[in-house]
């Protein structure tokens, strides 16, 4: 299917939202270059009106949510010591990029399990140069039916996706008619989560983190990945918790337990020598967690990732339920004094090649963090999901969704989007499969 793109719109500021040409300061969780990645993703709508055009009404409501968030269309600029800054001037915007297709979203199921080669190209795909120029990229496709696709592009020092969709829910609103900032943008990213005076680096943080001189994450080789779909139903998956439950007397939460066995058969499939050390990673919102909270309306980068670490031959040896207690146990680091040596590790060691490890499965629950509510006036979003490859130092990174909510046949769970290398993804199914056939003592 074809993608024709009609046009493509500097978006700036309805009004000059500063005076003076200035540089805003980013904080260590944003210059985080294992987390530093363009996060690309996609949400889907059924539109109700076509006397509207999508393309019009989003525009002028970026033109607007553009003014207290000048930051999306700064450019991000280099010291030379591997930390970005914002450097904000007049006449500075957001590309918003206006395509088509002609065909309908329901020939396409609403793209609940899409063709990614096909959506790729619903996504903006800067390169590493041009995301530093315009560091928020959009893309509206409308589709025959009236529905249409808003893909995005950003840098990962702008925000995480808790920002984003702070950002995103603004400009909802003015679409939708509203006058008023529902949740008012706090910057202060240095004061907020800035190093200690002096800088110090305690517990678990030197346990996962280690220095690679010239290391340079996501520019290293790596086989040639695939992207796969899986449903995972919710009796399927009540039972399996039962039968962990069964085995050592412990309750386990959906990440916790669905997170170990994709994380096992992963490893397993991937035939990866038993010495090896892997890590199960993920990121945890840390604004509550921090001493004090961080403010209401803060946006910035405002998760640090947690890790369960182990090697190679164990994971793939021991029983399933040692697995999900690793990971549960991994959530006692979610405190102050680890979120602060995190920050300031990467303060100490910023040019010394920080990474995590080579085998680094990263995980990430999207099935309740808000990307949904984001009504522009039509409805929210039928599906939403990531196109990202890329994720907290992992080549192979795997997300919980929701199903979509156009589907009405799949109401019971939600599927789990993988990324696997390809030679790996043959056995992977397999697994998947014992999985789905409740073959648990086959899997144990």
């Amino acid at each position: 299917m074809e993608v024709k793109i009609l046009e493509t719109k500097l978006v700036v500021p309805s009004t000059p939202p500063f005076h003076s040409d200035h540089v805003l300061s980013l904080s260590n969780l944003d210059n985080d270059l294992n987390l530093n990645i363009i996060f690309r993703y996609l949400r889907v709508y059924v539109s109700a009106d076509t006397d509207k055009s999508p393309f019009d009404v989003i525009a002028a409501a970026l033109s607007s949510a553009l003014v207290p968030y000048y930051p999306l269309a700064a450019t991000l600029c280099s010291d030379g010591d591997r930390r970005y800054s914002l450097s904000c001037k007049e006449g500075q915007g957001v590309p918003l990029i206006h395509a088509a297709v002609d065909c309908t979203l329901d020939s396409l199921n609403y793209l609940d399990d899409p063709d990614y080669s096909f959506v790729e190209r619903l996504v903006p795909d800067p390169d590493s140069k041009e995301i530093l120029v315009n560091p928020c990229v959009l893309q509206i496709t409308a589709f025959k039916c009236g529905g249409y696709t808003l893909g995005a592009a950003l840098h990962n020092a702008l925000c995480d996706g808790m920002g984003a969709t702070q950002f995103f829910n603004l400009k909802a609103e003015v679409a939708r008619g509203g006058t008023k900032v529902p949740v008012q943008p706090v910057w202060n990213r240095v004061e907020l989560l800035g190093p200690r005076d002096p800088p110090r680096v305690e517990g678990a943080v030197k346990e996962f983190l280690s220095l690679e001189k010239g290391f340079e994450p996501y520019v290293q080789g790596f086989e040639p990945v695939e992207r796969e779909s899986f449903d995972v139903k919710d009796e399927c998956l009540d039972q399996f918790k039962a039968v962990l439950l069964e085995k050592c007397g412990l309750n386990f939460t959906t990440f916790e337990a669905l997170g170990a066995f994709l994380w096992r058969a992963k490893v397993r499939c991937s035939g990866i020598p038993g010495d090896e050390n892997v890590k199960f990673a993920y990121l945890t919102n840390i604004r509550r967690l921090v001493k004090p909270p961080l403010p209401f309306g803060y946006w910035g980068n405002g998760c640090v990732p947690l890790y369960a670490q182990i090697s190679a031959k164990e994971l793939v040896e021991q029983p399933l339920w040692k697995t999900a207690e690793l990971i549960k146990k991994s959530k006692v680091n979610a405190n102050d004094e680890y979120i602060r040596s995190y920050i300031d590790f990467q303060e100490l060691h910023r040019g010394d090649g920080i990474t995590a490890g080579k085998e680094v499965s990263g995980f990430t629950d999207w099935r309740h963090i808000g990307h949904s509510s984001v009504d522009f006036g039509w409805g929210a979003p039928v599906t939403v999901f990531p196109v990202t490859r890329q994720i907290l130092g992992s080549f192979e990174p795997c997300f919980f969704l929701p199903y979509s909510a156009a589907n009405g046949g799949k109401k019971d769970g939600f599927k789990v989007q993988v990324t696997l290398r390809k030679t790996a993804m043959p056995a992977f199914k397999e697994e998947m499969k014992k999985f789905s056939n409740k073959e648990f003592e086959l899997l144990l």
